[in-house]
């Protein structure tokens, strides 16, 4: 069995700037410490050949955001795109926890960045993380 923990304490070394990918930049560098030299070129071509679907994320970063994906499907309203007050309510009954919409609306104002009452997926986003 493979110790992930490592691996990620590794790539959490080289990810200098804590964004969960590796530029290639950081590549390099990564590179130069075990003494070889890899061009910018190089370490484009390498970051844009692991990156399985051009969104600039690692394969683990890929899972994660499905995973966060499902969990935003589950919370949002019928397809809407969003989380409402409403919407949060009837998750959070699902869970056991017994919340009213003003609650839920409190709980949505904290991480809704553009002030529009509902979380889209990018504050779901930064709220999870």
């Amino acid at each position: 069995m493979i110790n992930c923990s490592i691996y990620e304490r590794i790539f959490k070394r080289f990810d200098e700037d804590g964004d969960g990918k590796l530029s290639p930049s950081e590549l390099r560098r990564c590179v130069g410490t075990i003494g070889e030299e890899l061009l910018m070129e190089e370490a484009q071509e390498v970051v844009e050949s692991m990156d399985s679907d051009g969104d600039g994320l690692r394969e683990g970063e890929e899972r994660k955001m499905e995973e966060l994906r499902e969990a935003f499907r589950m919370y949002e309203m019928e397809g809407s795109g969003c989380i409402t007050p409403k919407s949060l309510k009837r998750m959070l009954s699902r869970l056991g926890e017994s919340r009213s919409v003003e609650e839920c609306s409190v709980m949505i104002r904290e991480f809704d960045v553009n002030g529009d009452g509902v979380l889209s997926f990018d504050e779901f986003k930064l709220m999870m993380f």
